[in-house]
């Protein structure tokens, strides 16, 4: 008699904890990655102290935070999608091992942390992470049906990150960091339309239930991925000739060398994703890609060189 209830404890206990292991996998951790674009500011402004260290991080916690409670909302709207997709349906929401309701309420719980979290620390931080979180649920409510309104706002979504950065540390961005992250990431939008309907054409398919794109649009979305890469090239060796550079910079010319670097780094990305090999996310496959490492730490090595 008294082991049917000890049974019973253990199994709610190792349900609960079940439970906690679909919640922390539905919240998507290695997406993370993209919140460290609000520690951009701090290192294109060359202020690399312990101050605007803390205050880059809890800018981090902040948008990782509100970007899960955005993926988890998400992740609920999507549940029906994502079980005809063939790696999505794995996801703990589609896959049934974690109930759309609980889910709910933890986006909740986590979105109002974000957002007492910016208050405490300042009003800027909380405006732009507020517009950044509802920009994100008008993209999972609404915007990521729209034919290429879904690819701009993926952009400025990413770009915001860099503002938090320095609304958290009080670092203006610069007319040329945002213009360069701007059409960067609007290239790797597009690169993640383009795998989504690559993958699509293999399956046989024509068009996924949620988008306004069908398997006939990879062409313009390859030469427009392809012109926005380019272009964030432009600018960044506009930027070179700025007034910016010479303030920031002491040997400048090693500048030079990253544009050949972000080049090969771009064409091979979108090489690869016209071949079918690169993931549904780009900045996931670049984070285990080692030729894209190579070529980060190469860059990094160069802006380094170029400041003493």
């Amino acid at each position: 008699m008294k082991q049917e209830p000890l049974q019973l404890r253990q199994a709610a206990l190792q349900a609960r904890g079940q439970r906690a292991i679909h919640l922390l996998r539905a919240l998507r951790p290695r997406q993370w990655l993209k919140n460290l674009l609000v520690f951009v500011p701090m290192l294109a402004g060359h202020a690399l102290t312990p101050a605007a260290a803390l205050q880059s991080l809890l800018a981090f916690v902040a948008f990782s935070l509100c970007a899960s409670s955005a993926y988890l909302l998400n992740d609920v709207l999507d549940a029906h999608d994502d079980r005809q997709h063939p790696v999505k349906r794995h996801r703990p929401i589609a896959a049934g091992l974690l109930p759309p309701r609980f889910a709910l309420s933890a986006s909740v719980l986590l979105a109002v942390a974000a957002l007492l979290l910016c208050l405490a620390f300042g009003a800027q931080l909380l405006l732009v992470t507020g517009i950044y979180f509802a920009s994100t649920l008008a993209y999972s409510c609404y915007l990521k049906r729209l034919l290429m309104v879904d690819i701009v706002v993926l952009a400025i979504l990413y770009t915001l990150r860099i503002l938090g950065g320095s609304a958290a540390t009080g670092i203006a961005a610069s007319f040329w960091l945002l213009a360069f992250s701007f059409f960067i990431f609007l290239s790797l939008a597009l690169l993640k339309r383009h795998s989504e309907l690559s993958r699509l054409q293999r399956d046989g398919r024509d068009k996924s239930g949620r988008r306004g794109y069908t398997t006939a649009d990879l062409t313009p979305i390859g030469v427009m991925g392809i012109n926005s890469a380019l272009l964030s090239v432009l600018v960044f060796m506009l930027y070179f000739n700025s007034q910016n550079v010479v303030a920031l910079y002491r040997s400048p010319t090693f500048l030079l060398g990253i544009v050949p670097l972000v080049v090969l780094w771009l064409g091979r990305l979108w090489l690869l994703s016209f071949r079918g090999q690169v993931d549904e996310d780009p900045i996931f496959y670049v984070s285990r890609d080692p030729v894209s490492l190579a070529v980060i730490a190469a860059c990094a090595a160069l802006a380094v060189a170029a400041s003493y």
